[in-house]
């Protein structure tokens, strides 16, 4: 952020706290409360007492070995209900059912919650073989198209804190839990921009996911195909990614539409933050 925000003399409590929050999630690193207050143009004094009752709320937390504060578990949890809220209002569900007619196999909308998948919104294809998952459904984030898209995309010392505080499961023989060669597949995808899944999670089952970005570019989300192998292999999941790469726009676009501000207001953007 190169420019201070805007702040009304008569900015209540709350309103400040917001502006807080709202440049800690702008940003791109965790912020010491000293640059919040140069950013915002808030008192140091007042940054510093706004930042102790965040941090009790469990709304921000300070960044581990560091003097940063980043977002807290309590604002993630509230951040990813919100997603999951918007969704009766928003056109995702719709723009996943068009999706499903068009590829006839389920797709599913995932963000990543800590160290898994969760999944805000999920549409089932009409084979009668097919994973049952709901909304609200938490999945590894190792062994899954959705959790290896949303790992690739984030900064490395991120990445590697998540991949070695928990065990690697191996779930099928197919389940990858080296991270080294993790890291390799995390550079391809990158660098293709799509992430697959070839039974790592399920046996039979293959996926792929595509990034749902925001107007910075960031990748907030995943959008993902699955089918059982007996119907669709892993090549032919890939000549539907113009397909999900439009929808995944289309996704992208809603989220930031509902995330606008009122005339006079300032959103603050329901992302999941990089941890770091």
């Amino acid at each position: 952020m190169s420019e201070k925000m805007s702040r009304p003399e008569s900015s209540s409590a709350l309103q400040k706290s917001m502006i807080v929050l709202s440049a800690l999630l702008d940003g791109d690193r965790p912020m010491g409360l000293a640059e919040i207050a140069q950013h915002t143009d808030i008192p140091r004094q007042t940054v510093y007492r706004l930042a102790r009752q965040l941090e009790e709320a469990g709304l921000i937390r300070r960044e581990l070995g560091g003097d940063g504060f980043t977002a807290g578990a309590a604002l993630l949890d509230i951040s990813i209900d919100a997603l999951r809220l918007a969704n009766r209002s928003l056109p995702v569900r719709g723009v996943l059912r068009n999706l499903v007619e068009l590829v006839g196999e389920t797709c599913n909308v995932g963000v990543l919650d800590r160290d898994q998948i969760v999944y805000i919104e999920r549409v089932e294809c009409d084979w009668p073989l097919r994973l049952q998952f709901r909304p609200g459904s938490r999945v590894p984030i190792h062994a899954t198209s959705i959790g290896k898209l949303m790992l690739a995309h984030l900064p490395s010392r991120t990445r590697t804190r998540i991949l070695t505080a928990q065990a690697l499961n191996r779930l099928t023989e197919h389940t990858i839990t080296d991270v080294a060669e993790l890291d390799k597949q995390f550079r391809r995808i990158r660098k293709q921009g799509f992430a697959t899944n070839d039974q790592e999670n399920l046996h039979g089952m293959v996926a792929m996911a595509v990034p749902v970005f925001d107007p910075k570019r960031r990748v907030i989300a995943g959008l993902a195909i699955h089918a059982a192998i007996a119907r669709m292999s892993l090549s032919q999941l890939e000549d539907h990614l113009p397909r999900l790469r439009s929808a995944a726009d289309a996704i992208g676009e809603s989220i930031h539409d509902l995330l606008q501000p009122e005339e006079g207001g300032r959103a603050i953007a329901v992302t999941i933050p990089e941890r770091n």
